[in-house]
């Protein structure tokens, strides 16, 4: 039963499965076996891209994982002096709701949420550390894909939206992968927030060269989720403090403070300022767990050099951002603040679950929206309103007045 009744639907824009290790290795053609694989070290299995082992995901197998919401109080007030071992408390073994949907809407009802963005885990890996080969970026994010349909399907009884990722490198590969996720039923599609990897080095996707690929997810009526990722800034940290790879689970106090949203907010720069938003006024896009701490910086600076030179934008820079983007601040960030900034109605939540940086009980965000400040009609639509309409579902829940608990129709 959900720790508490809501008359409304929740949609929470951000959940997350837990790859096995054949999600991103079962689909894979022939002659790409092998580029990905897992290993033993010392006991413990390590996942191999092109023969380099990887750190960034310290668990790749997922069978052995912390509990939903295990930092919840470490984000609340901080750690206490604890070490980042013990913040995270005992660790849990996965349970069905983390591998597949059926199990997964059992727990959703029970949490109280009625829709979910659904994330994968382990992905944010793939496009980095293969940004030398587009070609095989694509193979790989398609074999994704495919085991990702298969597992989780893209809309699992109206109520489970999975994300199928979209790479960018080779635009008419994008665009059939497009037509391909389409065709399954895709309500979204997870767009890397970075740099465009290419044969020729990098490039912003807010140029002409991406227009194709925007229009064609306006042409769908599909929003476009950016979740945070990898996206390759540990290579300009390393100018600083030299490291081998991007350890999201292993920051240190300098890359903490000196990334901060650099690659979401430069993200929003380049499709601000390159034009994408102008070229494309209905594109609609998700910042998922990128907070909202960057959104205030990123309109000053807007404001500033607009004032400056604006000429040299395609249109008016903050009613370009907030025509086209919706944002999830961080449970612990104010919503009433970035709703006074950006509109309510471009406000939405994320619980992360079952992460530990997230919610172990998302529906009580409730509690802090009204503390924030925000009124009835704000919460319900953070809470669900906003993607409930963007998204276009029907509201399938019923409430009797009688009866303590949700009833699915």
């Amino acid at each position: 039963m959900p720790s508490r009744i809501l008359d409304f639907p929740v949609f929470d824009a951000d959940n997350h499965f837990y790859e096995p290790k054949e999600a991103l290795t079962k689909f894979l053609p022939d002659h790409r076996k092998g580029v990905i694989d897992y290993v033993d070290v010392r006991g413990r299995t390590k996942i191999v891209v092109r023969n380099h082992i990887s750190d960034y995901i310290p668990n790749p197998t997922f069978e052995v994982v912390a509990r939903p919401g295990a930092q919840e109080e470490y984000f609340r007030h901080g750690s206490g002096g604890k070490s980042y071992r013990e913040v995270l408390g005992k660790p849990m073994k996965s349970i069905p709701a983390f591998r597949n949907p059926e199990a997964r809407l059992e727990v959703m009802d029970g949490l109280g949420l009625d829709y979910t963005l659904m994330f994968p885990t382990l992905a944010s890996l793939v496009e980095e550390r293969l940004k030398d080969d587009p070609e095989l970026i694509h193979d790989i994010i398609h074999a994704l894909n495919e085991w990702m349909y298969e597992t989780w399907q893209f809309d699992y009884e109206g109520r489970i939206f999975s994300t199928p990722v979209i790479t960018l490198p080779i635009v008419d590969r994008a665009l059939e992968e497009l037509e391909w996720c389409l065709e399954r039923g895709a309500k979204t599609v997870l767009v890397r927030p970075a740099p465009v990897p290419g044969f020729r080095g990098t490039r912003s996707f807010g140029t002409e060269e991406f227009d194709p690929f925007w229009q064609a997810c306006v042409k769908a009526g599909i929003p476009v989720a950016m979740h945070a990722s990898d996206s390759g800034y540990a290579q300009y940290l390393n100018d600083w403090e030299p490291a081998d790879e991007f350890l999201p689970f292993k920051p240190t106090a300098f890359r903490m403070v000196a990334m901060g949203k650099r690659p979401i907010e430069d993200t929003m720069t380049a499709l601000v300022c390159h034009g994408t938003f102008t070229r494309n006024p209905d594109l609609r896009i998700l910042s998922i767990e990128n907070g909202a701490s960057w959104v205030p910086h990123l309109f000053h600076q807007f404001e500033d050099v607009y004032a400056k030179m604006p000429q040299d934008f395609p249109e008016e820079p903050i009613q370009a951002f907030k025509r086209c983007v919706y944002v999830a601040p961080f449970w612990e960030d104010n919503f009433k603040q970035m709703a006074d900034l950006i509109g309510i109605d471009r406000v939405i939540f994320g619980s992360d679950w079952p992460h530990p940086e997230g919610l172990a009980d998302p529906i009580n965000l409730v509690s802090d929206l009204q503390a924030h400040g925000l009124d009835d009609e704000g919460v319900r639509k953070v809470m669900g309103r906003n993607l409930v309409d963007l998204f276009q579902v029907e509201n399938k829940v019923v409430y009797k007045p009688d009866v303590p608990a949700l009833v699915i129709a």
